[in-house]
């Protein structure tokens, strides 16, 4: 209950509800899809949808615990840690187009339900990023957020490479021997660094440059737009 009260606070009641809309939308076409054709092939967006919400639960809750002019206690570090491994699960969804190369009934309308999952995982991850840079930026800045903003990204562009290469999960981390064995048959290729680096550094690119093109619509003042130009 507290979870729901933080999603559709005041300030944030307008993307949640378009979020929830778009998420529902989503699925009932991929049940939809499932239903007509008879085989569970894109049963996985629903899955990758529900992770894409993760870290907007873990930005509200690290939000929650820090207060402003509060001293950080372990439980935003928790939360803020748990809202960092699942980030990239958000924009992890736009590379589940790879699946149109091996099976789709119909390519438009197949792109058309990867994308609105896509989008919307998008559009998550970005509000949770926003969150915890306006909390970042409480703590330590302006500039600082922005720092944080470029790390997250960087990271994010590895860990989506860890997902979609190397077929790693964010749980995973609880199964500490198998990240060891994976990453460690990875580390021993020498030829692999080069094009996951690249991979990595591809999609960190692509995270800053939509998350800066949002972040400059959020701040459209309104009243520019609403003003009647006086006749002359």
């Amino acid at each position: 209950m507290k979870l729901f009260q933080l999603m559709f606070k005041r300030e944030t009641v307008v993307p949640m509800l378009a979020l929830t809309f778009s998420s529902v939308v989503s699925v009932v076409l991929v049940i939809g899809r499932i239903v007509f054709l008879h085989n569970t092939h894109y049963a996985f967006l629903i899955w990758n949808l529900f992770l894409a919400w993760m870290p907007m639960v873990f930005a509200l809750l690290a939000r929650e615990h820090q207060r402003e002019g509060a001293t950080p206690g372990w439980r935003f570090f928790a939360f803020g840690a748990a809202w960092l491994l699942f980030f990239p699960n958000a924009p992890y969804i736009f590379t589940d187009v790879i699946h149109l190369t091996r099976y789709y009934s119909n390519f438009y309308v197949d792109l058309v339900l990867i994308l609105i999952s896509a989008l919307t995982g998008m559009v998550l991850g970005f509000l949770s990023l926003y969150l915890m840079q306006s909390v970042v930026r409480r703590m330590a800045g302006e500039l600082m957020s922005w720092v944080f903003i470029v790390a997250v990204a960087f990271l994010s562009g590895f860990g989506i490479f860890f997902g979609r290469i190397l077929r790693l999960n964010s749980w995973d981390i609880l199964m500490p021997w198998k990240l060891f064995h994976t990453v460690g048959a990875w580390a021993a290729q020498s030829s692999a660094y080069s094009g996951s680096v690249l991979f990595s550094l591809l999609f960190a690119a692509f995270l800053i440059v939509t998350y800066l093109m949002l972040y400059a619509l959020t701040h459209l003042s309104p009243s520019q737009f609403n003003s009647v130009p006086t006749a002359k």
